[in-house]
């Protein structure tokens, strides 16, 4: 963490004995103002830090939840499986919220939610070393999991069947860590679900999936097993089938998930080499022009790639040039008088991309908005409007970066684009470009997480506790 981070928070982080924060809580129907008490586990798929805003799929789902009934959400921190067990059972959390597979074992241990996810757990090895290619060439391989995870259960299974299948159990509860191995040769596989290896691939892209342990699992919250729990699991299993109708889960998939299907392990691996080699050269002034127009310096970061590869004296056949590769007219407009200054191609991308935000109508947020600002950016906002009429036509909606982005294509389609006001424009091309940025711009949010990562503390019989009531999902 900054120490900016570390000081705005201290006051919300509290370092407590397990033995201090035990004791019964009340199970009995919580009213509002009440104090909900959720254990997690660091991670990008489930709970961290974004800069200053607490984020994660299971977080913002479970923080949902919270506000939905007018109650103070409280995040205890667990660092590796075992432990977040362990707490549930002692009772020291109303729940666990930590992208958890239903499993038979764990069932019969505690009270379970409906699923919300879906997971499958996955085989990965680095690309170009031996790939097993069935479950019996598992046999006398070095594999990693993590321990007391679900995938313990399901080796354990397997070895039934397969004598010679043999695993080494990591005490952590952040998968970041097998793939680190196995990218470094520590291991040679690791079995690890496929939501967070596809969100995780884009900082290890030399990993692969080798094959399927197994189909698809629920992912469920668990609930101590007691008999006045069982009210709230009632209503803890109302919100998610009503979260399942109404769009909630769905908004939330897409906003942590929904690029991962877009990303090319190819762009991956040539960014990531980006990172490393060049952009310790431009992040600097792109921080600086980032806080002058209010951007987050990721999201322009990913752009200004994007753009041009950060070379500030990039050049296309069509005439845009520089960092962010401006035309002449619009360099016009925005007072940019030397494109190849990185400084004032920056600036004037960066207040490009603001102006765009505001032309947009006032009832598209966050992050839909940026979304389509970026693809206004390529494509114009003529052409983006055009492509909102048609998602109005099909019957989706306009104010949906997903469903706009389904139409941009149309735009080349000579059945559709004579219908449109502004005529043919290249959809996909659009498409690809803004699917690339958000590309780019998780990828640099995941490189910052080790920065912005709890550390487990010192002692072991202690535990994190924070204090969320305050924290908001981060947004762009």
């Amino acid at each position: 963490m900054s120490k900016q981070l570390i000081k705005g928070f201290f006051a919300a982080v509290l370092i407590l004995g397990i033995g201090a924060c035990g004791g019964q809580l009340n199970f009995d129907q919580l009213s509002q103002g009440d104090e909900l008490i959720v254990l997690t586990r660091n991670s990008p798929t489930t709970y961290f830090f974004d800069a200053e805003d607490a984020t994660g799929f299971d977080y913002e789902l479970v923080h949902a939840y919270a506000q939905s009934r007018g109650l103070t959400l409280r995040i205890k921190l667990a660092f590796t499986l075992e432990d977040l067990l362990a707490m549930l059972a002692n009772g020291e959390g109303h729940l666990a919220a930590a992208g958890l597979t239903l499993t038979p074992e764990r069932s019969a241990r505690f009270l379970v939610t409906n699923g919300y996810l879906q997971q499958k757990p996955l085989v990965v090895y680095k690309s170009g070393a031996s790939r097993p290619r069935s479950l019996e060439s598992l046999a006398h391989r070095d594999i990693i999991t993590l321990a007391s995870s679900s995938h313990v259960e399901l080796l354990t299974q397997l070895k039934s069947q397969l004598p010679g299948l043999q695993w080494r159990e990591i005490r952590s509860a952040d998968t970041l860590e097998l793939m680190q191995q196995v990218t470094e040769g520590k291991a040679e596989l690791a079995i690890i679900d496929s939501v967070e290896f596809r969100l995780q691939q884009r900082l290890f892209p030399r990993l692969v999936s080798a094959l399927e342990l197994a189909g698809d699992e629920d992912v469920v919250w668990y609930l101590p097993n007691k008999p006045d729990a069982t009210t709230l699991l009632t209503d803890l299993n109302a919100f998610i089938d009503q979260s399942l109708t109404d769009g909630t889960l769905e908004a939330l998939k897409e906003r942590h998930f929904g690029n991962v299907a877009f990303a090319s392990r190819i762009n991956s691996f040539t960014f990531q080499r980006k990172v490393r080699s060049e952009l310790p050269n431009w992040q600097p002034l792109i921080e600086e022009v980032a806080r002058e127009y209010q951007l987050d310096w990721r999201l322009l970061a990913a752009v200004s790639y994007q753009e041009s590869h950060w070379k500030p004296n990039a050049t296309s056949p069509t005439g845009v040039r520089g960092m962010m590769m401006i035309t002449q007219n619009t360099a016009k407009e925005l007072g940019v008088k030397n494109r190849l200054d990185a400084r004032e191609s920056l600036r004037g991308g960066a207040r490009f991309l603001k102006t765009l935000k505001r032309r947009l109508p006032p009832d598209i947020y966050d992050p839909d908005r940026t979304w389509m600002a970026l693809a206004a950016y390529n494509i114009g906002m003529g052409h983006l409007e055009d492509a909102r009429v048609l998602t109005e036509r099909s019957g989706l909606d306009p104010h949906r970066w997903l469903d706009v982005r389904a139409q941009l294509p149309q735009l080349q389609n000579p059945d559709s684009y004579p219908t449109t006001r502004y005529g043919f424009a290249r959809g996909n091309e659009a498409v690809t470009y803004v699917d690339n940025i958000r590309h780019y711009y998780n990828s640099l949010q995941l490189q910052s997480m080790p920065d912005n990562r709890i550390k487990p503390p010192l002692r072991t019989d202690e535990l994190i506790t924070i204090d969320t009531h305050s924290l908001l999902p981060a947004a762009l």
